[in-house]
């Protein structure tokens, strides 16, 4: 577990904790509401609305006022289900904004805030470090978890951009099954990826050189 516990200084300057932009902090935020609406809708509709569990349910409160069948009971249930899927489409809306902007955001922020600067940084400190390579090696492990987490939020945008789409464009109609697998196989290694960050920053805050990680990402390291 010690290798997925982030870093609070600067591998290069180890005198030096990192900062994090305003800009930077802000997006972290948003991104963590916004991924957590996204994967609430998703438990509510595997749970309290999922058509296929309700639809008896709703059959027979109906039952007790007039008589339904179970098309009626189905088509009900299917409408409940949608209006979770309706703010989840939202959700993903506001996503896929914050990942553009974390993009561009990416080509204004100083150098040494700069994401990709970091991972070749610590790539290329990891390769030059001959000795006690394990805390180059855990800054590079820490960088390209977070870099698999960028490229997993492009593929849920992408797929949940195309199932949102589907309607209207055919030739996304026709690959819908195959797109929604992948973006649902991607739900839950974003989920792994939440929980193990979670997890490592947990474990940053418990040692002394580490402590400090959630208030950074608050005052940007000051």
């Amino acid at each position: 577990m010690t290798t997925i516990d982030p870093t609070r200084k600067d591998l290069q300057h180890p005198s030096k904790v990192k900062k994090y932009s305003a800009s930077l902090r802000l997006w972290h935020w948003l991104n963590m509401i916004i991924i957590s609406g996204s994967l609430i809708t998703v438990l509510i509709n595997s749970t309290i609305t999922d058509k296929h569990a309700i639809t008896d349910l709703v059959k027979t409160r109906i039952q007790q006022t007039k008589g339904v069948d179970n098309g009626l009971s189905r088509a009900v249930a299917g409408a409940l289900e949608d209006k979770v899927w309706a703010i989840h489409i939202y959700f993903g809306y506001c996503l896929a904004g914050l990942l553009l902007f974390r993009l561009v955001l990416e080509f204004f922020q100083l150098a040494d805030q700069k994401f990709i600067r970091g991972l070749k940084s610590a790539f290329a400190q990891f390769k030059a470090t001959k000795k006690d390579r394990q805390e180059a090696l855990h800054e590079f492990a820490v960088n390209a978890i977070y870099a698999l987490f960028y490229c997993l939020l492009i593929i849920m945008v992408v797929t949940g951009l195309s199932l949102a789409f589907d309607d209207d464009v055919p030739f996304l109609k026709s690959i819908h099954h195959p797109v929604k697998s992948v973006h649902g196989f991607c739900m839950y290694l974003i989920l792994a990826f939440i929980i193990t960050h979670i997890a490592g920053v947990f474990l940053a805050e418990r040692k002394k050189d580490k402590k400090g990680i959630v208030s950074d990402m608050i005052n940007g390291g000051n």
